[in-house]
């Protein structure tokens, strides 16, 4: 492993290809607009790229964006592109579907369109606009360097990795029911595909930029994200540990703690990901929007610290007090308690903090979570009177499933057996499996509260995707459906037995996130209960002169989560890690008796 800036690093072994991929908010925008106009500054032709369904790549270069390439008109060399995964999910069923249309009866195509509508045709849509850049001569012929904001993901890599995806799966079958159905046009465009797998792993053509915060739920989730695409072939990887704070007053208790609290997570870093080479960029006074802020971010220093920032909002806005909601959760005396959002905003330290209240006050509780990073012990600590702890294991329900609708396939031949095997090993049928969980554990808020800590919003949505295919699902797998998942869209629709809180933080990503969250949620009948702002600095009380600057620029965000909420709570940045019964007692109430950071 090797520490080094960004010039001395990374751009000065730039391959042609850039993958800048993280969790949301750890700002792999930022980084990899900054790499672009670093790269441009050189006299290098850049095209940059967004697939972010979330994307701010508008907001952060200052420019309109649109799906075709547009000059950056302040960084002369630089073009950049908003591909809509949408947009490309539309194209995508229309170009399998189209060509069947007046062969197949209606009936087909309709169920085509449907087996064609969930997330995975959106991942493999995204990868199909990736494949014109990647292996297209003719798209990306002009540019020394394509620099993509966000990566290929394990999971649609594994999806391309079938081989089932070549072998003319529609004209093979008619039901359209395998959730191979999203790959089935794939075989058109095989070789194309294939020269952009070989692409990926070419590590003199890509390098994949792994973007994390000092943190260590940040850390092993790029561990993760590492591990699994290493396994997959892309080895050349590089990561950047964004946003690094050094305090410059250790009498500032939160400013201490913070500082404390990165090293330390440094120091206990995933062997694997400490072995890569490695940058580490201080951590920022104001967001990273405009070319002249994006080209200081690579400078590894900080500039002057403002007084001022033009971002703040004229106040931070009134809130309500986050017990105040679990009283409200507390007349319910029964249901399920959703904590969501994308990774890294701290749902699992709210989810434990409302799981300790309510089971506090005498109600049962069983505290669990679908997210495969997320350690809701560590959290919790030892456990209250009346309350119980677990997590949905992604790998054994999957194990589960499959030996289950393997035992079913009796009256298979062995040729349909195989077929079917195949079809188990797709990344969805761990979707399915873990869908299955999820509802049973929904069914128990019947006699007591279920507070369940829910993956990064990708994964939730797919599981409450799957609530709406998952009669598909079962007559593919000749299974009955059981009551807890016939059941489960009416309890998540039902706002007297599920209460969904949305968790963010006050900044721009996050919150424009968790917004889309909030709309995809309501077309699926689910209104959230309330947000939760957690880990702000303006609440904290804090007097360090970078802290404080950084604390100006969130009232803009907290006045837009008061618009999206007519509940939120505001959660400070404490110097008191929030881990076991002290900690989350000290989350739950906030630091009373200390002014915040003035905004205004």
């Amino acid at each position: 492993m090797s520490t080094h800036s960004l010039q001395s690093g990374l751009l000065r072994q730039a391959t042609r290809h850039l993958f800048f991929t993280g969790k949301g908010g750890v700002g792999k925008t930022s980084l990899a607009c900054a790499t672009a106009i670093a790269l441009a500054d050189e006299g290098k032709r850049v095209l940059l790229v967004s697939t972010d369904p979330a994307s701010n790549l508008d907001e952060v270069l200052e420019t309109v964006l649109s799906g075709e390439p547009t000059a950056i008109a302040s960084v002369p060399g630089l073009w950049a592109a908003n591909l809509d995964p949408e947009e490309a999910a539309r194209t995508y069923r229309e170009r399998v579907v189209g060509p069947y249309r007046g062969i197949f009866p209606e009936a087909t195509i309709a169920n085509m369109e449907e087996q064609l509508s969930g997330a995975c045709t959106v991942e493999i849509a995204a990868f199909d606009e990736f494949t014109q850049l990647l292996a297209d001569p003719r798209r990306s012929a002009g540019y020394d360097h394509v620099i993509f904001d966000t990566a290929p993901t394990g999971h649609t890599l594994r999806l391309l990795s079938l081989p089932s995806a070549w072998t003319g799966f529609i004209e093979s079958n008619m039901t359209g029911t395998s959730c191979l159905g999203p790959l089935a046009g794939l075989q058109k465009q095989q070789a194309l595909y294939e020269a952009s797998a070989k692409g990926l792993r070419d590590p003199e053509l890509t390098t994949l930029v792994l973007v994390t915060r000092p943190e260590s739920a940040s850390l092993a989730e790029a561990e993760r994200s590492r591990a699994e695409l290493a396994e997959l072939g892309v080895t050349n990887q590089h990561v950047i540990v964004n946003g690094f704070f050094e305090a410059s007053d250790s009498a500032d208790d939160v400013a201490a703690a913070m500082a404390d609290r990165m090293r330390r997570a440094l120091a206990e870093m995933p062997e694997g990901l400490s072995a890569l080479p490695r940058t580490t960029v201080p951590l920022r006074a104001v967001n990273m929007v405009g070319v002249p802020a994006l080209r200081s971010l690579l400078s590894g220093q900080n500039g002057p610290i403002p007084q001022d920032s033009p971002d703040h909002a004229a106040a931070v806005p009134n809130q309500s007090d986050l017990l105040a909601l679990v009283d409200e959760l507390a007349e319910c005396g029964h249901g399920v308690v959703m904590t969501m959002g994308k990774g890294g905003v701290g749902k699992t330290t709210v989810a434990a903090a409302l799981a300790r209240e309510l089971a506090r006050r005498g109600h049962r509780v069983h505290l669990s979570t679908t997210d495969p990073a997320a350690h809701v012990e560590a959290a919790v600590g030892q456990p209250s009177a009346g309350m119980t702890v677990g997590r949905i294991d992604p790998a054994e329900e999957t194990r589960r499933y499959v030996e289950e609708t393997m035992a079913r396939s009796e009256g298979l031949d062995e040729n349909g057996k195989a077929l079917l095997e195949e079809d188990l090993r797709s990344p969805c049928t761990e979707e399915i499996a873990v869908f299955n969980a999820f509802a049973k554990t929904v069914a128990k808020g019947q006699d007591g509260f279920v507070v369940l800590d829910t993956a990064p919003t990708g994964h939730t949505l797919l599981l409450l995707d799957a609530s709406e295919s998952y009669h598909r699902e079962v007559a593919r797998t000749g299974s009955d459906v059981a009551p807890e998942v016939r059941e489960l869209l009416p309890r998540l629709r039902d706002p007297q037995y599920t209460h969904v809180f949305v968790v963010t933080l006050p900044e721009p990503t996050p919150v424009h996130e968790a917004e889309q969250l909030q709309a995809d949620l309501r077309r699926a009948g689910i209104t959230p209960f309330a947000w939760v702002v957690n880990r702000s600095l303006s609440h904290s009380g804090t007097r360090d002169p970078l802290l404080s600057a950084r604390a100006r620029t969130e009232g803009r965000y907290i006045g837009e989560v008061e618009k999206l909420s007519s509940r939120f709570s505001v959660l400070p940045w404490s110097s008191v890690e929030p881990i076991g019964e002290a900690g989350l007692a000290a989350l739950l109430r906030g630091r009373k008796g200390e002014a915040p950071v003035a905004v205004s």
